[in-house]
C-alpha cells in the first residue's frame, strides 16, 4: 500500500541473468564511495564490483581484478588480490572483547574491525577506555583466515570531549589532521619581512597609498583578498584586486608545500576549518589584515564606461588594507541602512571607504551585464548554515543569498581570475587552469519534462536548452525569477551542468561565457592557486623557461587531478557534516509542522526542501496515501493509480518530523493533509526505499 509500483522487467538472478565468463585481469585503484558500492578505476576504465567482490580489499588499495562478462550489461569486477595497501593508520572508536581490544574505524568505507592482541601495550601504556576514539597502526591486514591486528598510537579524545558523528565525516572522506613536526616548524620561522621584500625586488610596486579593503563574512579569519577602485576622469573605472603572496614564503617542494599539495585545498565543515596551510600563515603573516603592511600579488584592471575590460597589468605588490569589512555592513551601506563614517578603517578615511564601495557596486552592475551578454549562466542559490554554540550544538539557521556585497567581490574576483588566466593562457604557461565543459545532451533532455511541468519552457527555448545553448539556460531562469518554480529550475539547471576541473592546459570555461579561466584569488586556502601564482611570476620575471616551470609542467596533469578529486572531498564533507547538524536541530522538534516544496522525487518517496531552514527531508511514498503510485522518470512525479493526484517538484507541502537520524544526517518527514491527523506508518529512513 501506498508505494510505486515495481517493475516486472527481465531481473533475474544467478546464472539466469545470462552467461558469465572471466575475462582478463586489470589492475587499478579501488574507490569506496560507501560501504558496499566500490569500483575500480584503471587504465582501461573503471568498473563497478560485484557484491562482496571487495573481499579483504580496503579503500585506495591498488588491486588485481578479475572482469566478469554479463549479458547485456558491462563488465563488473571482482578483486584478485591487494598489491598495495593505501590505509595504513586510522581513526576508530576502541572497545574491550574479552582478551582483546577491538578498533571499529570512523570511516565506514573501511570495511573491517581490528583487533589488539592482549600482549600489546599500547591501550595501557594510553589510558584508553571503553568507547575512545584513538589513532590505530594496522599491524596485520585481514586475510580470508585471519582478522585484521593493529597497535594503538594516540588516544585522541573521548566521546564527550569529541563530536564523533563530524569526527567519522572527517575519516570517511579523508580529510588531513595534524600538520607534519616539519611543516609547523618552518611555519614558526617565517615573518613578513615586507620591507625586506620591497629591497631585495625591484619590480615589487609599493602600493600602500592605494585605499583598498577586505570584505569577507563575518567570522572569516584567513584574508586572502583586498580590492580597491575608482572612477577614472574619462569615464570607466580602475579595479585593483590584490591577492597574498603566499608563494613568498612558501618555496617548491618545502615541507609546507608539501603539505599544501598533499591537502590541496582547505575544508570547511560546520564547526572547523581544516586549513591547507598552517595558521600562522593562513591567519598571520599572508592574512591581509587591516593596518597591516602585507605582500600581495596584484592586478590591475582598466574597463571602459561598459564595463569590458580595456588592460590589465600584474605585479607583486606591498599593501594596506585601510579596513575589515563585512558583507552585511556593506550591503547596509549600498541600501542606505548605514552612515559612511559607521564604517570601520583607520585614519578617519570612512567617507573614502564608502565611495570606494560605491565604485566597487557599480563595476558588479556593468560586469553582471557584460557576462550576461556573453552567455555566462548566474544560478540563484542558497548556502544554509547550521550556527551553533559554543560547545557544538545546533542552535538556528543562517540563510546566506547573494547580495550586491557578494556581488561586488565575486565580480572583482571573476576579472582578476580572467585576466590571469588570458596572460598565461596567450603563452601557455605551466599552471592549473579552471575549465568547465558544456553539459551533457542527456542530461540536459531529462530537465525539459520537469521544467514544462513548470511552465517555463516553450519550443523555442526547448530546442535550444537540448543543443546546450546557454541563453536558452539564461531564457528559463528569467522566466522562473520570481516565480514558486524558480529555486527548482535553477536546481534541475544546475544538476545538469558537469563539475568544473582543473586542467594543465586551458579549455575555457562554459558557465561563465569565459574563452580562458582559472582560479587565482585564494592561494590561502586553494593550491591551483599557487600554482598559477608561481606561473605569473615567472611570466613576470622572465623565467617561463626555466627550471622551475618545466618541473611545475612535468608534475601538472597529476596535480590538477589530485586538486579536482580533493575539492571535491572537501565540498562533500561539508556538506555532509552541515547535514549531520541540521538533524541534529530537528531532533529537538520531532512532531513539530513546517511548510516546504517538493525539491527531488524518486520512485521511493519525495524530497522536501523546508521553507524556514532549507533543510531537505524525505516523504517516503508508502505515506502519500493507500494506494499504488506511478513513478515518472521523465516527468519526475508520483501519480497516485486511483485518485489521479500528481507529487511532482514544485509542489508546497505541509509535513511534519517524523524522525532523524543524526549520524547519517537524515531528515524523515510525513505529509500532513488539512482535516486530517498524522499519517499511519512508521517513516522510513531517508536512504531506504518504501518496498
Amino acid at each position: 500500500m501506498g508505494r510505486s509500483r515495481p517493475h516486472h522487467g527481465s531481473r533475474r538472478r544467478g546464472r539466469a541473468g545470462g552467461a558469465r565468463e572471466r575475462r582478463h585481469t586489470v589492475t587499478g585503484v579501488l574507490v569506496v564511495s560507501r560501504p558496499g558500492a566500490a569500483h575500480v578505476e584503471s587504465p582501461e576504465g573503471d568498473f563497478e564490483l560485484v557484491r562482496h567482490g571487495q573481499r579483504e580489499a580496503m579503500n585506495g588499495d591498488t588491486v588485481e581484478v578479475a572482469l566478469i562478462e554479463q549479458r547485456g550489461r558491462a563488465p563488473r569486477a571482482v578483486v584478485r588480490s591487494v598489491l598495495e595497501r593505501a590505509v595504513t593508520t586510522f581513526l576508530g572508536r576502541f572497545s574491550p572483547a574479552g582478551p582483546l581490544g577491538a578498533v571499529v574505524p570512523l570511516d565506514a568505507r573501511i570495511g573491517h574491525d581490528f583487533f589488539v592482541v592482549p600482549e600489546d601495550p599500547s591501550p595501557g601504556r594510553l589510558g584508553v577506555g571503553e568507547g575512545d576514539v584513538v589513532l590505530a597502526r594496522i599491524a596485520e591486514y585481514p586475510t580470508r583466515k585471519s582478522a585484521a591486528v593493529v597497535t594503538l598510537e594516540r588516544r585522541v579524545g573521548s566521546a564527550e570531549e569529541l563530536d564523533l558523528n563530524v569526527e567519522s565525516v572527517i575519516a570517511s572522506f579523508g580529510l588531513p589532521g595534524e600538520f607534519p613536526a616539519r611543516a609547523l616548524e618552518q611555519a614558526e620561522q617565517i615573518v613578513a619581512d615586507v620591507e625586506g621584500a620591497l629591497a631585495k625586488d625591484r619590480r615589487r610596486r609599493d602600493l600602500r597609498d592605494v585605499l583598498c579593503v577586505t570584505v569577507d563574512p563575518v567570522d572569516a579569519r584567513d584574508f586572502d583578498d583586498a580590492v580597491s577602485a575608482r572612477r577614472l576622469p574619462g569615464g570607466g573605472f580602475e579595479l585593483g584586486v590584490h591577492i597574498a603572496d603566499v608563494t613568498h614564503y612558501v618555496g617548491t617542494d618545502t615541507p609546507i608545500d608539501n603539505e599544501a599539495k598533499r591537502r590541496t585545498c582547505s575544508a570547511y565543515l560546520v564547526d572547523r576549518v581544516i586549513p591547507m596551510l598552517p595558521e600562522r600563515l593562513s591567519n598571520d603573516v599572508c592574512s591581509l589584515r587591516p593596518g597591516e603592511d602585507r605582500l600581495a600579488v596584484s592586478v590591475v584592471v582598466r574597463m571602459g564606461a561598459d564595463g569590458k575590460v580595456t588592460g590589465a597589468h600584474m605585479c607583486s605588490s606591498v599593501i594596506r588594507s585601510a579596513a575589515r569589512l563585512t558583507y552585511d555592513q556593506v550591503d547596509a551601506l549600498l541600501e542606505g541602512s548605514l552612515a559612511a563614517d559607521g564604517l570601520p578603517g583607520e585614519g578617519g578615511r570612512a567617507s573614502e571607504v564608502a565611495e570606494l564601495l560605491r565604485a566597487l557596486d557599480e563595476v558588479r552592475a556593468l560586469r553582471e551585464r557584460v557576462r550576461r551578454r556573453r552567455g555566462a549562466i548566474d544560478f540563484e542559490t542558497v548556502e544554509a548554515k547550521v550556527l551553533l554554540d559554543g560547545g557544538g550544538r545546533p542552535q538556528g539557521v543562517s540563510v546566506r543569498r547573494r547580495t550586491r556585497a557578494t556581488g561586488l567581490i565575486e565580480e572583482a574576483m571573476l576579472v582578476a581570475n580572467e585576466c590571469v588566466a588570458r596572460r598565461l593562457a596567450d603563452v601557455d604557461a605551466p599552471a592549473a587552469y579552471r575549465v568547465h565543459e558544456p553539459p551533457a545532451p542527456d542530461d540536459l533532455k531529462a530537465c525539459v519534462p520537469p521544467l514544462r511541468e513548470l511552465g517555463l519552457l516553450d519550443a523555442e527555448t526547448s530546442a535550444g536548452l537540448l543543443a546546450g545553448d546557454p541563453f536558452a539556460i539564461q531564457s528559463v531562469l528569467a522566466r522562473a525569477e520570481g516565480t514558486q518554480g524558480a529555486p527548482l529550475a535553477s536546481a534541475l539547471l544546475l544538476r545538469a551542468q558537469r563539475r568544473a576541473i582543473y586542467l594543465p592546459k586551458n579549455e575555457g570555461h562554459y558557465a561563465l561565457g569565459a574563452p580562458a579561466y582559472c582560479h587565482f584569488t585564494s592561494p590561502i586556502r586553494r593550491y591551483p592557486d599557487v600554482l598559477v601564482h608561481r606561473a605569473l611570476k615567472a611570466l613576470l620575471a622572465g623565467r617561463a623557461e626555466g627550471p622551475e616551470m618545466r618541473a611545475q609542467a612535468t608534475a601538472l596533469p597529476q596535480l590538477c587531478r589530485t586538486c579536482s578529486e580533493r575539492e571535491r572531498a572537501a565540498d562533500s564533507a561539508g556538506r555532509a557534516s552541515q547535514k549531520i547538524k541540521m538533524a541534529q536541530l530537528y531532533e529537538g522538534r520531532v512532531g513539530e509542522r513546517c511548510s516546504g516544496v517538493v525539491s527531488g522525487c524518486e520512485r521511493f518517496g519525495l524530497f522536501v526542501t523546508l521553507d524556514e531552514t532549507y533543510a531537505e527531508g524525505l516523504v517516503p511514498t508508502r505515506l502519500l496515501g493507500s494506494e499504488w503510485f506511478s513513478y515518472d522518470e521523465a516527468r519526475l512525479t508520483l501519480t497516485g493509480e486511483e485518485s489521479g493526484e500528481v507529487w511532482g517538484l514544485g509542489r508546497h507541502i505541509v509535513v511534519e518530523v517524523a524522525g532523524v537520524n543524526v549520524a547519517r544526517g537524515q531528515i524523515d518527514l510525513a505529509p500532513v493533509r488539512p482535516g486530517r491527523g498524522r499519517p499511519r506508518g512508521t517513516s522510513r529512513r531517508a536512504d531506504t526505499p518504501a518496498q
